[in-house]
């Protein structure tokens, strides 16, 4: 997942999740003793206008962290990493391949027309079939769902994705190969079921207010485009009762000083993030108010690696070797950011990874070896490399770009042209491939390698840079076949190292998620996906 921004499960610990299918959903704890606000409403900021809240249109924080609440999908994931019961109500597997889940008795849309195995079943379908053009269509087919990856491709036809209706009320998924992470990547938000009925009506139109129905614990009650969304609580959600919040609204504002400001004027409850040059002073003034989790992410600079000069290495590797991560990770950022050298993570779904060996050299060394690529590619003083760096409008995005562009000037002559656009914008010339090097990042799906490093298999769906490695590919396959996380660590190592020396992608740093929450939000505690769920909040009386 892109920002705007669990647990790792090997076979047997899926079998376990299994056992403890019926136990409670994730939703708000109150402590015994809390008193309650008697208006209990929620304001957050969101960082930015969502692109659209269909769940197949989209692909970052900016969208999911509303679609989280407004649908539900089969299961969630825990703080703690157990797989839980949303919809479905319990599952069990044969041989790790064949997955049946059963259906909650009696669920319903927000409108209390019935949820069924088929809505499953068309949503899935109408996720992998190229004419919806979702961003992750590929996802089924990492999942390793049967004709998954041939459908997102134009292979096969939708109807061919190994999911079946048994009847309204039970789903039996068929997989081409055990998959350890299989749970844990089935509670993400593109595979939440949507009514087939409502978009055969309005297309494009049905996410509406007026048209709109949910599975969540919330609905959308107002939408006006870059001033607010509403929603307000379902009463048919099937876990109403341990539902709090009655209303919550998410602002769409970009500027990270104006969220603090509209925060300290108390007109925000959640600020989606702090700014750098604003850190130290907030943590000063407001510490107990400064929230900062580790999180499951990687920010990075990503190349068209199909336009000159990023079709060659030499020059992608260069630009590697001459940033300063140390320098922007601490100084520049200073938030408990870690310099990255690895797409993924250094930790991450139980297996260590190592970075590749450039990455422990001395900075003089690896600025020498740059300069050595560079003119080995046909550019040095008298023929400096130019190109443009993209970014989506943000303060602490310019100012990184500033850093690396001022780093690379220094250390190799080479001159970056900042160029920024709006965040849908920028998706668009994303996916159109019309860049030179972008800003990017993404958030971990779920806790294992493959949500990022998928992002750079030939022919994904996410895989924008058009990088193209069969070696690479097989190395991901393999991992995908192996059955225990030592195994799987083995493949993931050399597809980093791939990675490491073709270089797509300059890893900036890994994230750590910054917010600013009011002292009477209770239930605030965000996963390490970054996702923090309204029906969990709720307000104390103050």
């Amino acid at each position: 997942m892109k920002p705007q921004a669990r647990t790792h499960f090997t076979l047997s610990l899926l079998t376990a999740a299994i056992l403890c299918a019926s136990t409670a959903a994730w939703a708000a704890n109150v402590p015994a003793g809390t008193v309650l606000a008697e208006k209990q409403e929620l304001v957050r900021n969101n960082g930015n206008e969502p692109a659209s809240l269909d769940p197949h249109k989209v692909e970052s924080d900016v969208e999911f962290n509303i679609i989280s609440d407004l649908f539900d999908g089969l299961v969630s994931v825990s703080r703690d990493g157990e797989i839980q019961p949303q919809l479905a109500e319990k599952w069990e597997n044969k041989d790790n391949t064949v997955w049946t889940f059963h259906l909650r008795p009696g669920i319903t849309w927000s409108d209390g027309t019935a949820i069924t195995a088929q809505d499953v079943v068309w949503s899935w379908q109408r996720l992998v079939d190229p004419k919806t053009a979702s961003p992750y269509a590929s996802y089924p087919g990492n999942m390793h769902i049967v004709n998954g990856t041939d459908i997102a491709q134009g292979k096969k036809a939708p109807d061919t994705l190994g999911v079946k209706a048994i009847n309204d009320t039970t789903l039996e998924v068929t997989l081409t190969q055990p998959n350890a992470a299989f749970l844990a990547m089935l509670a993400h938000p593109s595979l939440v079921p949507v009514d087939k009925v409502l978009i055969s009506r309005f297309g494009e139109k049905w996410t509406k207010p007026e048209h709109i129905v949910t599975s969540g614990a919330y609905k959308l009650s107002q939408w006006v485009v870059n001033e607010r969304i509403v929603a307000e609580r379902n009463p048919r959600y099937w876990d109403n009762t341990h539902t709090v919040i009655n209303k919550v609204t998410y602002l769409p504002i970009t500027s990270e000083a104006s969220d603090v400001n509209r925060y300290k004027a108390g007109e925000i409850d959640i600020a989606y993030t702090v700014p750098i040059n604003q850190f130290a002073q907030l943590r000063k003034t407001l510490g107990s108010e400064l929230d900062v989790s580790p999180q499951l992410a990687t920010y990075y600079y990503e190349f068209n690696t199909t336009r000159p000069p990023f079709n060659d290495v030499r020059v992608r590797k260069a630009l590697n070797m001459a940033l300063d991560k140390d320098i922007i990770a601490g100084k520049v950022l200073g938030q408990g950011q870690r310099p990255a050298w690895l797409i993924s993570q250094p930790d991450i779904g139980g297996v260590k990874l190592q970075a590749p060996d450039y990455a422990s050299w001395p900075m003089d060394k690896r600025i020498a070896e740059a300069k050595k690529l560079l003119a080995e590619a046909g550019f040095n003083a008298s023929h400096p490399l130019s190109f443009n760096l993209l970014y989506n409008t943000s303060e602490s995005h310019q100012r990184i770009a500033i850093a690396a562009s001022s780093m690379w000037k220094k250390n190799l002559g080479v001159e970056a042209k900042l160029q920024n656009q709006e965040w849908k914008t920028m998706l668009d010339t994303m996916h159109t491939h019309d860049f030179d090097a972008v800003r990017y990042a993404w958030i971990a799906d779920y806790d294992d390698a493959a949500t990022f490093l998928n992002n750079f298999r030939t022919g994904d769906s996410e895989n924008t840079s058009q990088y193209s490695n069969p070696d690479y590919d097989q190395a991901l396959l393999n991992a995908a076949k192996a059955k225990t996380p030592e195994a799987r660590g083995k493949f993931y190592q050399q597809a980093e190292d791939l990675l490491g020396r073709d270089v797509p992608a300059i890893p900036v740093y890994h994230y750590v998620r910054t917010h600013l929450v009011k002292p009477w939000v209770g239930g605030f505690a965000p996963d390490k996906l970054g996702y923090y769920f309204t029906r969990d909040m709720y307000i104390k009386k103050h």
